[in-house]
């Protein structure tokens, strides 16, 4: 084969897989852009239809991935990559990834476990592994928080997972919990009875469960009191600010003494002990 049939062949088979390069490309470009924009339609659908919010992110990328994969598989096949050929490199790849990328794989499982079981659910207020916040999203490899103060924590879905999850919003009620203390000289029943009218006269306080209040510890200076009345989860510190604020004053009113540690110091001179 002389030189000029060689460049003659190389010129066509640079024109026609060249061609076909560029049409997997643009058609890979433009199939990434329909992905994303059916995984966006499927999402605000989802959300026009009050679906749950905690899974409507999940399926909105589940969506938008497998639209993709389709996508990528139909360009290998315009280049001349048969499927099955291209599926089997897919799978000696992810193999490859999966032993590189045990902790993002960790994630991915923890993930699927939370959105599966759903211990919380997005809006919930959770401490999840010693980190307290409300849930903002859920995804597939990590969770979102933001703190009281609007902090945005981003944690590891395996993290979440394999820790103590203390989920404060699953329940509609909850009871506060407070220690009142008075003094030992103090009429303990003008003191219970106190407590007992602050604890009715809030409105946000909860008939049922009825409130516990009782003498629970004869303390260094004080009889302590337990005070525990039951209110619904969404007027909680509300609620506790306000009692502990009311029982303060309504108790100094009744005549009962607010104690605090107290210390006696001594001083003894040394004249006086040589004496």
């Amino acid at each position: 084969m002389d030189i000029a049939a060689l460049l003659v062949t190389l010129q066509e088979l640079a024109t026609t897989w060249g061609l076909r390069v560029l049409g997997a490309l643009a058609f890979l470009l433009v199939g990434r852009i329909v992905a994303r924009s059916v995984g966006r339609s499927v999402e605000r659908a989802l959300k026009r239809s009050h679906f749950d919010e905690t899974l409507t992110p999940f399926i909105g990328n589940t969506v938008y991935t497998l639209v993709l994969l389709a996508v990528v598989i139909a360009a290998a096949g315009m280049v001349g990559i048969q499927a099955g050929s291209f599926i089997a490199i897919i799978g000696a790849a992810g193999l490859a990834v999966a032993l590189a990328f045990q902790g993002t794989l960790s994630n991915f499982a923890s993930g699927i476990m939370l959105l599966t079981f759903r211990p919380f659910q997005v809006g919930d207020f959770v401490d999840a592994g010693g980190t307290a916040g409300s849930v903002k999203e859920i995804g597939v490899f990590t969770t979102t928080l933001a703190t009281p103060d609007n902090v945005k924590i981003i944690l590891p879905n395996s993290q979440v997972s394999g820790a103590i999850i203390k989920n404060f919003s699953a329940n509609e009620t909850r009871r506060i919990d407070l220690v009142v203390g008075v003094g030992y000289d103090d009429d303990l029943n003008v003191a219970r009875d106190t407590i007992l009218k602050v604890i009715r006269a809030d409105e946000r306080v909860l008939e049922e469960p009825a409130p516990v209040v009782a003498v629970d510890n004869m303390g260094a200076s004080s009889m302590d009191f337990v005070v525990r009345p039951w209110v619904k989860g969404a007027d909680y510190w509300d609620a506790k600010w306000a009692l502990t604020k009311a029982l303060k004053e309504e108790l100094e009113a009744a005549g009962c003494n607010i104690p605090y540690p107290q210390r006696d110091v001594h001083l003894y001179s040394q004249d006086a002990a040589a004496d």
